[in-house]
């Protein structure tokens, strides 16, 4: 299968012009025949904890319903970055569109110390099963709990992907988190991040791919937005920006 992370700047709480922005990047995923692209961490809002509660919504809320007509008419999977609400819980969510099915979500289940006064943690795991291959889904500081990958592993992915915001502090300490995981389980491992800046954070960009040995495939810059594309079967990699 072919995988795409993708590499946005986000518009601080504009839902809409994030929601146009995703759709540039989906296009060329979609004149690349990928399979499944992945956006990080809030990319919907961008990584915005103070403006979570009043932009958050139901992972239903028809305001993303652009996202499944995509999936539907054009055999791709997605999955995008928001604040979602059920009931008193207000979570850091990816929502997944599938084609011809309900869409799912998946919310983070390890919230990093400054996130725990305003999110709750999720508590499930998630795991896609897309052209014979079984991807578990992981956000930010997910990737840091061992036990995350472990359980990924342990029900049988040999894809992880990581949604996330990377800032230019931080960013070296996770691509060898990363790295370690696709080499421990064995498993090819996909992270997209912001450019610009969100949440305060001077983000890194640098969204990435590793092999199953946990050498690491391409990757992109620190400074422009665009995809990068990974074939599962002979591990050819594509990078597009997107100007």
């Amino acid at each position: 299968m072919k995988i795409a992370a993708a590499q946005i700047q986000p518009v601080k709480g504009n839902i809409l012009k994030n929601i146009e922005n995703h759709n540039i990047l989906i296009s060329a995923a979609v004149d690349h025949h990928v399979d499944m692209i992945i956006f990080p961490e809030l990319s919907i809002t961008g990584y915005e904890p103070e403006l979570a509660a009043q932009l958050s919504i139901h992972y239903e809320d028809s305001v993303l319903d652009i996202f499944q007509k995509t999936a539907d008419e054009n055999n791709i999977h997605i999955t995008v970055g928001m604040p979602t609400k059920s009931d008193d819980r207000l979570c850091i969510s990816s929502i997944i569109f599938q084609p011809e099915r309900k869409r799912e979500v998946y919310s983070k289940r390890n919230l990093f110390p400054t996130e725990t006064s305003v999110f709750s943690k999720g508590d499930s795991f998630c795991q896609l099963e897309i052209a014979q291959n079984k991807i578990s889904l992981a956000i930010c500081y997910d990737l840091s709990d061992p036990l995350h990958s472990q359980e990924a592993h342990q029900i049988g992915s040999n894809i992880y992907t990581a949604s996330v915001l990377n800032s230019v502090n931080g960013i070296d300490e996770d691509l060898i988190k990363l790295s370690n995981i696709a080499a421990k389980y064995h498993m090819h491992v996909v992270m997209a991040n912001f450019i610009g800046e969100s949440g305060g954070y001077e983000c890194a960009g640098q969204s990435s791919l590793w092999s199953k040995n946990g050498s690491l495939l391409g990757q992109l810059n620190s400074q422009n937005k665009g995809i990068i594309i990974l074939d599962t079967d002979n591990e050819q990699v594509e990078k597009i920006y997107i100007n």
